[in-house]
């Protein structure tokens, strides 16, 4: 009988793939070079003496054996994690500060990509201000804290750079002659300083009229035509559009999105890895 074994590794390395759609961004969560993803895949589909990828331009696209495959892939996966549990160690915890700025409607997806990383761990994630999240991380607290950058806060490694802009809702229009309306995030919200320096800079006059205690908040106010707000594209809901330019309000910078950890290696490094690695897909 010939041997039809697959290594367990090579799946994986396909799933990341399909599921990333990039070699670049599996390799950068399995923490391995591009070759080495490229050779497990290689690999697995001279085992299944099938094409399971098709390289383009832009991206990576699954062949329709590698689509079927996937299905069973996961499956596979799963029963192979699933076999180690039985003879597990207690479950060990994982615990995360995200800042609100940071936290965004994907989410869902960046913890479901953590618990395949591995579903043994428990996960928790805490949100706030980048500010409470640092003087936890500084306690011990927390594992790690995923932040805004903070200009009075050294250390730390920046995992993304995200663009911000003033957002209003479509239907809104500023009154004349009235400081321009804002809707933001409490103090010490370093979204909230920045915007404010700026504004005064540029000699604008505003006032708060909508303080939220998140950033879901801020949006809703936003949605309900109190005012403007300087947000990430990433995290809009609908109806709200850039007035930045309209207004001729100043431009706001893109701002770092810094990762501290004192993690360094084993499972804790691989889930926070793989959420890092999602982050940085989603922006």
């Amino acid at each position: 009988m010939i041997d039809r074994a697959l290594d367990i590794d090579c799946v994986r390395a396909f799933v990341r793939i399909a599921e990333l759609g990039s070699f670049t961004r599996a390799a950068d969560m399995a923490r391995m070079t591009q070759s080495a993803m490229s050779l497990k895949l290689k690999r697995l589909e001279e085992r299944l003496d099938c094409k399971l990828v098709q390289r383009t331009p832009r991206h990576v696209e699954l062949t329709a054996r590698g689509a079927a495959f996937l299905v069973h892939a996961r499956e596979l996966l799963e029963v192979h994690d699933r076999a180690f549990t039985t003879l597990a160690e207690p479950r060990q915890k994982l615990t995360i500060g995200l800042s609100d700025h940071v936290a965004g409607p994907e989410l869902p997806a960046l913890v479901a990509r953590m618990n395949a990383q591995d579903p043994q761990l428990t996960i928790e994630i805490r949100i706030g201000s980048s500010l409470d999240l640092l003087k936890d991380y500084d306690l011990r607290l927390l594992d790690a804290a995923i932040v805004r950058f903070d200009k009075g806060r050294d250390g730390g490694q920046t995992i993304a750079n995200e663009k911000f802009s003033w957002f209003a809702s479509q239907n809104w229009r500023p009154s004349e002659d009235e400081p321009l309306p804002i809707a933001t995030m409490p103090e010490p919200c370093g979204v909230r300083s920045l915007a404010g320096e700026l504004l005064d800079r540029a000699g604008i006059e505003w006032r708060e009229v909508f303080v939220g205690g998140g950033v879901t908040a801020v949006s809703a106010a936003v949605v309900a035509g109190m005012g403007v707000s300087a947000l990430s594209r990433r995290m809009l809901p609908l109806g709200v559009v850039d007035v930045g330019p309209r207004l001729g309000l100043p431009a706001l910078p893109a701002l770092p999105v810094i990762l501290h950890t004192r993690i360094k290696n084993g499972r804790h490094s691989d889930t926070l890895n793989a959420l890092t690695s999602a982050f940085k897909s989603a922006i």
